[in-house]
């Protein structure tokens, strides 16, 4: 790694902007982060865990990004803008081709924003194979004010390699669509992580759930938790005593330690095990680590620790900026449930139709069709494409129908928490509960059937990805594509050459619509995966008639063969009339 910076500005008040460089070699490592199983692992420079990254607000962050895995990468920056360089943002087949092995892409990305964020691989549950770590914007001015910054990751672990768990996962054989359940969880990608406090000094605890499938419940005996941040938006300062993070959600806390070292308190991370359609028996859900405030004893405080009964509600914060949340100028209405498709597997799908990753990346269809990328039909017939005007505001209701609860994320934008309810939305906006200062963040839990209304600003031109952050649900197809103002795109913006080389060097088409051909001839883009018909096709009515028509000739041969035996149709008669002489008759 190596940083250069260059002055923007000189004299009273210097403000400093770097262009901050990171070489990063993908590798395969070894290691055994829980203590229990050593398995390989995706890392850096033959390192892992990731060593965070930081910037500035204002830097440039460049990553040159080296694939010596002998498999496909990509990285993707969770919850950052990526405006107007939308080839940024790394979801395959969204904004990118994956970067083949043995092969080089650099990411270059203007950093605008700042809080707590994470940085991973988006290519086929990989991340969950150790590609993901902490990625901090700084303010130059914040305005929280705390004596020492901590990072706080949380995440599930796997035995397993992700490639077999999905081969589990997605297949004729788990027609229930059970997960894959991870055989630990981590707290700073260890089984061993330790804190320490000094007496008096006020603590930032950046907390980031990396997980690829698990929610945690934090907590902290004996201390009040001042939550200020949410996803890189920055909150009224709200006090609780333990929160929850699903997967790819961030919060930040400020802590205050206790004036003495009479004892050492526990950290509380706690899985949330109502997601788990099994229970390993040797799988641990309360993760703890120590916070010591005096290393020479082993007092530790009473737990106070209560997990998944928390009460905490993140639709009840309220952003340190009032919201101004006007009503929307287009309005989608998308549920979701998980089912049994065309192909035999169980996937999940939004509006009854699996997401399906088309053959040309959907930036590269935005930017290169013309007026065609203003036709929906060009994405491809299951790239759950949406389109939106630049600068509407948008209206999103997403209806709940699983059992399960689900973290969503959008890409490119922070939403507003508007709306909920229980049920399916109707569009009747008296079965909500509206908030009028409502929070943004980019991930949001939404709980087993019930609904959310979200809304947001269309101002980021680009294709958007907007899918659950459960990384197992991702690649069975929940997933939708938001198309930003095409147009506006075309005229800002042109795909710089290496984006178009990342595809050839992968085998793969880098233009034209989702099937790789010009003007709207989709013949060959993925689609045809889908709800198996509920009711009989006109073949299926065709093959009972045949079955109802050869019964009803089988039974008639039995009859006429039964009636044609001379010895048969004589008792027939004799039976006939003994039936008829019969004083009952």
């Amino acid at each position: 790694m190596r940083f250069l910076a260059f002055a923007l500005a000189a004299g009273a008040g210097l403000t400093q902007a770097a262009r901050v460089i990171y070489d990063w070699n993908i590798t395969y490592v070894n290691v055994n982060p829980d203590n229990l199983f050593e398995r390989q692992v995706v890392g850096v420079n033959g390192k892992w865990p990731l060593p965070p990254i930081h910037v500035n607000i204002g830097d440039t962050l460049v990553i040159n990004t080296h694939n010596n895995l002998d498999i496909p990468t990509s990285l993707h920056s969770h919850g950052l803008f990526q405006n107007n360089t939308p080839w940024m943002d790394g979801p395959v087949g969204v904004t990118q081709c994956a970067i083949p092995p043995n092969y080089n892409l650099t990411y270059e990305i203007n950093i605008t924003q700042h809080g707590s964020y994470w940085i991973h691989s988006h290519y086929m549950g990989q991340y969950m194979d150790g590609l993901r770590g902490p990625l901090i914007l700084h303010n130059v001015n914040e305005t929280y004010k705390y004596d020492e910054d901590v990072i706080v990751t949380v995440s599930d672990w796997y035995h397993q390699q992700s490639s077999d768990n999905l081969n589990t996962f997605l297949s004729v054989y788990n027609p229930t669509g059970a997960e894959p359940v991870p055989q630990s969880g981590l707290i700073n990608d260890s089984a061993n992580t330790t804190f320490t406090f000094t007496p008096g000094r006020t603590y930032r605890l950046r907390f980031i759930n990396m997980s690829g499938f698990s929610t945690f419940y934090l907590s902290i005996d004996g201390h009040a938790l001042d939550i200020i941040e949410v996803d890189g938006v920055e909150t009224q300062r709200t006090t609780v005593d333990s929160f929850y993070l699903t997967a790819a959600q961030r919060i930040s806390v400020i802590v205050t330690a206790k004036n003495n070292t009479d004892l050492n308190y526990y950290m509380h991370a706690d899985m949330a095990v109502d997601m788990f359609d099994t229970m390993p028996p040797d799988l641990n859900p309360n993760i703890t680590a120590p916070i010591y405030y005096n290393t020479n004893h082993q007092n530790f405080a009473p737990s106070q620790d209560i997990g998944m009964a928390s009460t905490f509600d993140d639709f009840v914060l309220a952003p340190l900026v009032n919201a101004s949340v006007p009503e929307p100028d287009q309005s989608l209405n998308l549920t979701f449930n998980f089912d049994v498709t065309t192909d035999g597997t169980n996937r999940g799908m939004f509006n009854e139709l699996p997401y399906l990753q088309p053959k040309v990346p959907t930036l590269n269809t935005m930017l290169g069709m013309g007026n065609l990328s203003n036709n929906v039909d060009v994405y491809g017939p299951q790239t759950m494409a949406f389109m939106m005007k630049h600068l509407d505001f948008i209206e999103v209701a997403v209806s709940n129908f699983d059992a399960g609860n689900h973290p969503f994320h959008l890409h490119g934008h922070v939403f507003y928490m508007v709306g909920r309810g229980n049920g399916t939305w109707t569009g009747d906006r008296s079965q909500a509960e509206w908030f009028s200062n409502p929070m943004s963040r980019d991930t949001i839990l939404i709980n087993s059937l019930t609904f959310v209304v979200l809304r947001f600003r269309a101002d980021n031109p680009g294709p958007w990805f907007f899918h659950c952050h459960i990384d197992w649900h991702l690649e069975s197809g929940l997933a939708a594509t938001f198309i930003v103002a095409p147009d506006v795109a075309q005229q800002r913006m042109t795909l710089p050459q290496a984006f178009k080389d990342v595809c050839t060097a992968g085998g793969n088409p880098a233009e034209g619509n989702a099937a790789g051909k010009q003007g709207l001839d989709l013949s060959g883009a993925p689609s045809g995966v889908t709800l198996i018909y509920d009711g009989f096709t006109a073949k299926g009515k065709g093959a009972m008639a045949a079955c109802i028509l050869c019964a009803l000739i089988g039974m008639a041969s039995i009859i006429f063969y039964a009636l044609s035996d001379p010895e048969k149709k004589a008792r027939a008669i004799a039976d006939a009339k003994l039936a008829a002489d019969s004083p009952d008759s």
